[in-house]
């Protein structure tokens, strides 16, 4: 236990009741009074509490007295107070209680005859028919006392061992002081106990020196969460201890009332257990424990005592109230500490936290009581809130249950109250210095922070175009105020020295520089910082010229300088600094000053600076890929459906027919699913089932046959030689091609016969067939990366597939659901290829969670699908191109707009509308740098398998010949977008985008701007396929310094005319035939 003071050090441990109060008039005869003490003792009780016994008035309560030398004789105990009080302390006696009563100081009942008038509803039927007494003058007063004190003193001598003070209000304190302290001449062992429920704050200061023991909590009354009870509770903590019960005497029972007896019993179990935490002591009126619902009447009693009362019961908490006072009687007893009040906004539970200390940092305990207000519904805690007020004594544990700790995952029932408590943890100590004085001042004295760009603190590349500016930005900051000085240090990783660039101060221990990625590959960057003793020695000297003060020891200062640098500096700046100092030393000393403090002399030093205290941050990587890694408009065939007749297996020479028309669209990248062999086991039919028809081509999925396998073509293409024909042609007409990189075999791939090692073999000799949830695929089955002659043989197996393609001129390689294989293989694998061809862009088709999406990009993916193909809404749109531009992944992730795919029919494009496929094109090509079509798109192909995922009869299931110029397609449409995207850098890439003001939930409008600003489009896109949609949309002219009521000069370039905005609101209106516009800023 914590000593507060040395007072309380001597002061003699007071033990607070439990009080079990009764109604005289409910217990007639000695035989009930001691069935009511038996009973009281079997509670867990100390003491027994009655309301006044003396002889009362005509028609009054028993609070108001005629006779106090003469017992009621009601109570059938006989005529003497003596005698009958002395009766009831030796049966409380017998029981091990003691035996209180409550008395009325200052009123006595009304010496007039009642006249049977009406009854003053205004006064309380406690004072009814009584008068104030001794309370006139200072004899009156004095003879009130003298009275009293013998009165009391007389029942002291009985036995009696306190009593209940009602009425403090009718006496001054000062009374109150008197009259105790003189009952205490004689009877130092009694108890005065103030009722201090419905008295004034000021008078209950006054009464707590008066000599009161304790005073009463109002907790019956508190709501569970206004913070008026804790003012109470600190202002009665000047009392030794108080006193709480959970409902009181002669008032309104918690059992009343129309709701059911389990709601009831709930209330009163909660409030119980809410006054032994507030109280010190506690006091529960009878009848209380057995949920009766009628309040004690001071007029009235039955006269039946516990027996009567218990054949009422609504409920009977008779062992609650027996736990509590147990847990009370093994209290240490101790005065009151300041309670804490949690009251959640978002849970209704409260909690009430009270250290063993008035100072929770000097406490070595804590108690946390919580409590749900809520008698119907379960409710969590304030977990948090609970956690940040106890946060040095975790954890709590429930003392019912020690092995259960307070978390969040608690909740607690209707009604529900527990108690938590904790011990002051212990602090960690190390086990010394982790190192002596002079190492730890050779570590940095300056610190440089958030170093951006960056990934990960460098440990993976940020990802940048060549021709890129990368500029770099840090804080950079050290002790006191001296100037410092820093750089930012870059190169390619191939180059052994670094390029130098300053960096520039911008505002608030803010540096800025830039630098230029000029070549492919891979880079690097720091920042470097130090102490610039030069700078500090000018700034210190151009103060103290300003201030016109003798400068002759700060000029012997600067040529001091100087003459270190020429002694330990650079070799090539020691003739410019022999030069300095011999000006130096034939000039006066306003001279003198002039060249210290003139800025050819502080690039000199400068050049000469030994960096002091320098230090470096962290090298930070950084890619610098080709143009198309962030810039390209791809298109999807499948080559053996463009022979343009069903029952013929196109061949490379069909696709090259085709090569012209795919160019006049606007594309630059011709992407094919896998050309490999293609295995017969298991091989699906039309529209994925499981019964293919003789002809039926296969899943090109499926890879391997005895043909071969991912380094081989499917012979009904073509052969090698044709490939590379193709490769060239395409490039003849300005077309890349990209190749689909599957890792995965048909059950007829040579690799399971000749490297069986490489795969998770089930006990029967199978293996698992491939699964992509919810997608299954019985014709495929998967490589184990880590199965017992994986490592290295197939990883490198796969490397050399890939650079088997680079050889043949590939350098664009989508990669089918990368995120089904380790993140390692990737790294290793991309970090290998790319090493010797920097020019080779890996596209993931990951479509998964979004930390997998951004991890495989991390590694080394250039390009990732994303979830724009299910982001149909303005608000969905608007919330997902500002995470990855404006977020973390900005710096690493490049979107890839697909607008759909062979895998996916989107639900905007299933048997949608030709304004559907327009709004999507538009949407792709322009909020990012990279867009797809699949084959089929520019036809607005859209008619959904019975699924609704997929497209009816795809081509991965069977041979195509479509119709590529039926009525109803957006191929100039298509064309229009890719040559404005061509023509303005700003829709290069997905950055630079501002979403902008629409007033319209269905049109999206945004800003796409190149660096510096110098290409601005302004684009609004409607999301309705099927009306037309109009809006006000707000133009930044801020962004030109021009005023709201400015103009700026555009051209539509849809229209293809010029015109001007005035004002920044506008009315855009768009239609279903061409429900995108796009104006740049001229």
């Amino acid at each position: 236990m914590n000593v507060h003071s040395l007072a309380e050090a001597h002061t003699p441990v007071i033990t607070p009741p439990r009080i079990y109060y009764v109604h005289p008039l409910h217990l007639r005869g000695i035989d009930a009074w001691d069935a009511a003490f038996a009973h009281a003792a079997a509670l867990g009780f100390d003491t027994v509490l009655s309301a006044p016994v003396f002889q009362r008035g005509h028609a009054t309560s028993v609070f108001v007295s005629a006779d106090v030398e003469r017992l009621n004789p009601e109570l059938g105990l006989g005529d003497s107070v003596v005698d009958g009080v002395s009766a009831l302390v030796e049966a409380a006696r017998r029981h091990g209680l003691a035996f209180m009563l409550d008395i009325v100081v200052g009123r006595e009942a009304e010496t007039r005859p009642d006249d049977g008038g009406p009854v003053d509803p205004r006064i309380s039927p406690t004072v009814s028919g009584s008068r104030a007494v001794g309370t006139r003058n200072a004899d009156e007063e004095a003879a009130l006392v003298a009275t009293w004190t013998d009165r009391l003193q007389t029942l002291a001598e009985t036995g009696v061992s306190g009593f209940r003070c009602v009425g403090l209000a009718t006496i001054p304190a000062d009374t109150w002081r008197t009259l105790m302290s003189r009952v205490h001449e004689r009877q130092r062992q009694v108890r005065f106990l103030a009722w201090t429920p419905g008295t004034s704050f000021d008078d209950r200061k006054a009464l707590a020196t008066a000599g009161f023991e304790a005073s009463f909590s109002s907790l019956a009354w508190w709501n569970l969460r206004d913070r008026w009870l804790l003012d109470e509770y600190e202002l009665q903590r000047t009392f030794a201890y108080q006193i709480a019960f959970p409902e009181a005497p002669f008032a309104k029972r918690i059992a009343h009332g129309t709701e059911s007896s389990e709601i009831l019993k709930r209330r009163a179990i909660r409030t119980l257990g809410l006054a032994a935490t507030i109280g010190q002591g506690i006091l529960i009126p009878m009848g209380f424990e057995f949920g009766a619902a009628m309040p004690l009447d001071p007029m009235h009693g039955h006269g039946t005592g516990i027996r009567g009362l218990k054949s009422q019961s609504s409920f009977d908490i008779s062992q609650d109230i027996r736990a509590v006072n147990d847990r009370l009687a093994a209290a240490t007893p101790g005065v009151g500490t300041p309670l804490t009040l949690i009251a959640g906004s978002a849970t209704s539970v409260s909690a009430l936290v009270q250290g063993d200390h008035a100072d929770l940092r000097q406490a070595d305990t804590v108690r946390v009581t919580v409590c749900n207000r809520d008698l119907r519904r379960s409710a969590a805690t304030p977990f948090n809130a609970i956690r940040e007020a106890a946060s040095a004594f975790l954890p709590l544990c429930d003392i019912a249950r020690p092995e259960r700790a307070l978390d969040a995952d608690v909740r607690l029932a209707p009604g529900e109250l527990r108690i938590f408590e904790g011990t002051a943890s212990r602090p960690v100590l190390s086990a010394g210095a982790a190192i002596d004085a002079r190492a730890a001042a050779a570590t940095p004295r300056l610190a440089i922070e958030k170093v951006t760009p960056a990934v990960d603190e460098g440990r993976f590349p940020v990802k940048r175009i060549v021709g890129d500016v990368v500029t770099v930005e840090a804080d950079i900051f050290g002790d006191g105020h001296d100037p410092l000085a820093a750089v930012l240090l870059w190169r390619p990783v191939d180059a052994q020295e670094w390029t130098e660039v300053p960096m520039q101060f911008v505002i608030n221990d803010h540096w800025k520089a830039e630098f230029t990625l000029k070549r492919m590959g891979r880079h690097e960057y720091l920042v470097e910082a130090w102490r610039n003793p030069y700078a500090i020695y000018r700034y210190e000297l151009g103060k103290k010229h300003d201030a016109n003060l003798d400068l002759t020891l700060e000029i012997q200062e600067g040529i001091n300088l100087i003459k270190a640098a020429e002694d330990h500096g650079p070799q090539r700046v020691q003739p410019e600094l022999t030069a300095l100092l011999a000006a130096l030393s034939q000039e006066n000393a306003e001279a003198k000053t002039q060249r210290l403090l003139a800025p050819e002399t502080f690039a000199l030093m400068a050049r000469a600076d030994r960096r002091p205290f320098g230090v470096r941050s962290a090298v930070i990587p950084v890619d610098a890929e080709r143009k198309a890694a962030g810039f390209a408009s791809w298109f999807q065939v499948f080559p053996r459906s463009q022979s343009g007749d069903a029952n013929r297996h196109g061949t490379f020479d069909d696709v090259i027919g085709r090569l012209p028309a795919i160019r006049e669209m606007g594309f630059d990248v011709l992407y094919f699913p896998p050309i490999h062999p293609i295995g017969t086991t298991n091989r699906k039919g039309r529209n994925n089932t499981l019964t293919p028809a003789p002809n039926d081509p296969g899943s090109p999925y499926a890879i391997g046959s005895p043909e071969g396998g991912h380094d081989a073509i499917h012979p009904e293409l073509g052969t090698l030689d044709d490939f590379r024909r193709l490769v060239a042609a395409a490039a003849d007409h300005g077309l890349e091609i990209a190749l689909d990189l599957a890792i995965q075999a048909s059950p007829d791939h040579p690799w399971l016969k000749d490297h069986p090692g490489w795969f998770d073999w089930r006990p029967d000799g199978t293996i698992r067939y491939a699964e992509n949830p919810p997608k299954k695929y019985e014709d495929i089955v998967n490589v184990d990366f880590y199965a017992r002659d994986a490592v290295p043989a197939l990883w490198e197996t796969l490397r050399d597939v890939v650079q088997h393609w680079v050889d043949q001129g590939v350098k664009l390689f989508r990669v089918d659901n990368p995120h089904t294989k380790p993140f390692p293989f990737w790294e290793w694998m991309i970090a290998d290829i790319r090493g010797r061809h920097p020019e080779v862009v890996f596209l993931s088709e990951a479509f998964t969670k979004p930390k997998v999406m951004y991890r495989l990009a991390k590694v080394g993916f250039s390009q990732s699908y994303t979830y724009f193909t299910w982001r149909n809404a303005k608000w969905e749109l608007e919330e997902y191109m500002r995470e990855i531009t404006t977020q973390e992944p900005k710096e690493f992730f490049r979107p890839h707009f697909f607008v759909n795919t062979h895998d996916i029919n989107p639900d905007f494009l299933q048997n949608a509308p030709r304004p559907a496929y327009l709004i999507r094109a538009a949407l792709a090509a322009t909020l990012s740098g990279l867009w797809g079509v699949y084959n089929g798109f520019e036809l607005c192909e859209g008619r959904p398998d019975a699924k609704r995922k997929e497209y009816a009869d795809s081509e991965k299931y069977e041979i195509r010949a479509w119709d590529y110029d039926r009525p109803g397609h957006i191929k100039g449409e298509i064309a229009l977008l890719n040559r404005i995207r061509r023509e303005n850098p700003a829709l290069h890439t997905h950055l630079g985008l501002t979403l902008l003001p629409a007033f319209n939930d269905n049109v999206l409008f945004f800003e796409k701007a190149s660096a510096g600003r110098e290409n601005v489009l302004m684009i609004a896109i409607s999301l309705d396929p099927h009306t037309a949609q109009e809006a006000d949309v707000e133009v930044p002219l801020w962004s030109w310094n021009l005023a709201d009521n400015g103009s700026l000069p555009m051209e539509d370039l849809i229209a293809d005319r010029a015109f001007t905005w005035m004002g920044k609101i506008q009315r855009i209106r768009l239609d279903p035939s061409m429900p995108f516009g796009i104006w740049r800023v001229r």
